[in-house]
């Protein structure tokens, strides 16, 4: 008797059993891809041992080194991590946790007074439910990650008692946001009648540019220290330059990431005639705490946070800082993040569309063990993570794509600005403090990279810096 061939086999299962098993078969044919691509990239790690040539003027040996086992120290653990998340994923999906969790929700929220018909109120409890979960479950791994890997390299600047303050706080804030966020738009997604998708994307919209202008003033502040820059020469020649371009510039801070991480940053916020500019303490040579012999914190934070005393100075001269900046302004003077917001809402706007003509299919439900209820969130989840995966996977490599590109411009940009020289050397020592591996396996950088490799970047600022 003929074995029956796997077309057949296909052909066999209902709509419902189709559906799951191409969700299944579409994550981990992602995640086999992306480990091919970390396992080339590993592959550069470990053959790449002394600094090529076109490098020796811009990295030494021991800082190749270090960079090296840095970046091999975190693919490893990324394998290892995305494995597991592989695996829980896929073992949720076929236990059947989803619709366990949702019954859960509903005998607590049932406890509560909450009747079946209050399904806003069951769903809140289930997205609860869901995120403590996916705390409780990512905590070992964020903890080898700080503890084990950043340590290890230099740059975990926390204690224990910190990281678990940060971990609490984090969760409490995200729940105060996420919950209420959540419930409204389910409201909407209910009272909206047919074009309720219109309203629930405006919805999104406004919820995203509210986050977008108080996350620096009222959020971030709740976990960082942000002080405003001091009077003096590196403020001053910002100023100058935000005016030059007619950058509406109000506010300059410095928050203190020394606190909890040795790596450096910069970005500006906010929207119409009122931006402020971001700057870490890590990327000012001036203001570094990593740079002081005995950094001490304030009100007892020295408590919360280690003093590293490093061998070389972290973060960049003051004319190094503002050809970081003059990158940082070229994204908004080039259009880059308006562009960037539109792109992102078409694609909001797109997905609640599909959203809307998908959500009356039964048989997504069913696909997920969903038989006699058909819940808003628990559609919103089915659709929007597991429906769109191929579509997010494609338009995410589109942005990475674009990504780049808009990091050309800008360095562009900023030698437009007479910058390229400050700038050539602010990449370098950036990518230094980083330990960033300058070596980079071209499918793995051409898939992940939403900043162009640095030889790039600096070959073509080069000219410029000549001159």
């Amino acid at each position: 008797m003929a074995l029956p061939l796997p077309g057949e086999l296909w052909a066999e299962l209902c709509v419902e059993k189709r559906i799951f098993c191409s969700v299944l078969l579409f994550s981990w044919a992602v995640y086999l891809w992306e480990a091919f691509l970390a396992r080339r990239q590993r592959k550069v790690y470990r053959t790449t041992t002394h600094v090529p040539w076109e490098l020796g003027q811009i990295m030494d040996s021991e800082t190749f080194e270090k960079s090296r086992l840095y970046q091999l120290d975190k693919s490893t653990f990324s394998f290892w991590s995305g494995l597991y998340s592989e695996l829980e994923g896929t073992l949720i999906l076929l236990c059947g946790g989803i619709p366990f969790l949702w019954n859960v929700s509903g005998q607590i929220s049932g406890y509560a007074g909450f009747e079946p018909e209050y399904e806003i109120a069951q769903s809140l409890v289930f997205l609860l439910l869901a995120t403590l979960f996916s705390a409780v479950t990512g905590l070992p791994w964020s903890l080898y990650n700080t503890f084990v890997i950043e340590e290890k390299h230099g740059f975990n600047q926390q204690t224990l008692g910190f990281f678990f303050k940060d971990a609490i706080k984090k969760f409490i804030v995200t729940q105060c946001i996420l919950l209420p966020v959540t419930s409204l738009l389910l409201y909407i997604i209910k009272i909206g009648g047919d074009y309720f998708f219109i309203y629930a994307w405006l919805f999104t919209l406004v919820v995203s540019l509210v986050l977008v202008t108080i996350y620096a003033d009222y959020i971030a502040p709740l976990f960082d220290k942000f002080i405003p820059l001091p009077e003096g020469e590196l403020k001053q020649a910002i100023e100058m330059m935000a005016k030059s371009i007619d950058f509406p510039l109000t506010k300059i801070y410095v928050v203190e990431g020394s606190k909890r991480s040795s790596h450096s940053n910069a970005y500006f916020y906010g929207f119409f005639k009122n931006k402020r500019i971001v700057l870490f303490d890590t990327l000012l040579e001036d203001y570094s705490a990593l740079n002081k012999d005995h950094p001490e914190g304030e009100d007892g934070e020295d408590d919360d946070t280690k003093s590293k005393v490093k061998s070389k100075k972290q973060g960049c001269k003051n004319e190094e800082v503002l050809a970081v900046l003059g990158h940082e302004l070229g994204h908004w003077k080039l259009g880059h993040t308006i562009k960037n917001i539109v792109i992102s809402q078409m694609n909001s706007f797109l997905c609640f569309f599909l959203f809307a003509v998908l959500i009356g299919q039964k048989e997504l439900f069913a696909a997920f063990g969903f038989y006699e209820t058909q819940p808003t969130l628990i559609g919103l989840m089915i659709i929007f993570q597991f429906i769109f995966s191929p579509y997010n996977e494609v338009l995410s490599f589109c942005l990475t794509v674009l990504s780049r590109r808009f990091e050309f411009q800008a360095d562009a940009f900023a030698k437009e600005l007479g910058k390229a020289k400050d700038l050539y050397s602010a990449l370098i020592k950036l990518n230094k403090d980083n330990l960033g591996f300058p070596v980079s396996d071209w499918i793995f950088s051409m898939w992940h990279y939403s900043h162009p490799p640095l030889l790039e970047r600096l070959q073509a600022l080069k000219d410029a810096k000549q001159d």
